[in-house]
């Protein structure tokens, strides 16, 4: 077997762990760690990206009795991941492998020493040939700072990690041209930069998961052009895995390529923290159109017209444009104070530099 990739992140969604009835379908969980076995065996490494707590805990407590919709996320993911991280470690034994477990919330890549942090814990279990198995802590999540779904957090893992390529396992074989109900439709194999296919990508949610195909191709789009290739295929398909990875094979499967040349790791750091963003700094047109130029340029004092917000140095700011378009984020060289003094002025040490500035 001729192999892709040697670093894969492996996102396993709601609708591939668990049957109609919202119970944990554990031979579909067997098949898969199966495939992600013989893969690890073979030198692979891999980072899981599990959903399946909720619906599992769901089907464990039956409570019928109204309760808030943050009180059922965090009942039925307390009692729900321990039961799914059970499954994972019994059904990983049999095969001699050695899972972990890691927790984690949207706060814990607000900053880069917790980012780092988190990045070194699942390198130190990678390179004791121990399998993370990553979900969020929707026990302690608050509901303003939850991921959209396991799919963004599947993003910033594979970013984090520098991964070779994003696998997410959904319930269907990739993006359609039409609606997937439809049997004219036809998978769209792949998607290079730039592609439009907003005419094809249905807003509605998975029965049992928080997300949707929009936010998968929005986290695939922004992962791809991190360098790292992404593909969306079906997990209830026999053997997928192998298959995807297998060069000799062809999987029916959406493929984001990914794009050329390499993106430093603070870039991609900074590149998923616009939702911890503390300020904004609003530049004028000159200073908009040398930023989107082809040169990377560092966002100057000089080019920046109102400073809004109150921001520490190294905190996360967006900047826009005068009409008040999202040009990208950066973490930003002074404190809001002292921005706004050098506002405007000549000659000064950049407020965002270009290394650490990263621009949609």
């Amino acid at each position: 077997m001729s192999l892709r990739f040697k670093k894969i992140a492996v996102k396993i969604g709601s609708n591939v762990l668990t049957r109609a009835d919202g119970t944990l379908d554990i031979t579909r969980m067997s098949a898969l760690v199966d495939q992600i076995s013989q893969l690890h065996k073979k030198g692979v490494e891999i980072v899981m990206i599990s959903s399946g707590a909720v619906a599992s805990g769901r089907s464990v407590m039956g409570i019928s009795k109204k309760m808030d919709v943050l009180d059922q996320r965090q009942l039925y993911s307390a009692v729900g991941q321990a039961k799914l991280i059970n499954h994972y470690y019994d059904l990983f034994r049999e095969q001699g492998i050695t899972v972990g477990q890691v927790l984690t919330t949207k706060e814990n890549f607000g900053s880069r020493r917790h980012y780092l942090n988190q990045r070194n814990c699942m390198r130190v279990m990678l390179e004791n040939s121990v399998i993370p198995i990553v979900n969020e802590n929707d026990a302690v999540s608050v509901s303003e700072l939850m991921f959209t779904d396991n799919d963004e957090l599947s993003g910033l893992i594979a970013s984090m990690m520098d991964m070779h390529a994003l696998i997410i396992l959904s319930n269907i074989d990739g993006i359609f041209d039409g609606s997937p109900s439809n049997p004219e439709s036809k998978v769209i194999g792949q998607i290079e930069k730039g592609q439009d296919i907003s005419d094809f990508i249905e807003s509605s949610k998975s029965t049992f998961g928080r997300g949707g195909m929009l936010t998968k191709t929005t986290i695939a789009r922004k992962i791809a052009d991190e360098g790292i290739d992404v593909y969306i295929a079906n997990g209830k398909r026999e053997n997928v895995l192998l298959q995807l990875l297998d060069k000799k094979l062809d999987v029916v499967c959406t493929h984001f390529i990914a794009s050329s040349g390499d993106v430093s790791s603070v870039k991609k750091w900074i590149a998923h923290s616009e939702g911890f963003a503390k300020g904004e700094i609003h530049v004028n047109e000159n200073a908009a159109k040398v930023l989107v130029g082809e040169k990377a340029v560092s966002l100057l004092p000089i080019g920046a017209t109102q400073i809004v917000g109150d921001f520490e140095k190294d905190d996360i700011v967006r900047i826009f444009d005068q009409d008040g378009l999202l040009l990208g984020v950066g973490k930003v060289q002074y404190d809001s104070e002292k921005a706004r003094t050098v506002l405007g002025r000549k000659n000064q040490k950049p407020l965002v530099h270009c290394d650490y500035l990263y621009l949609e």
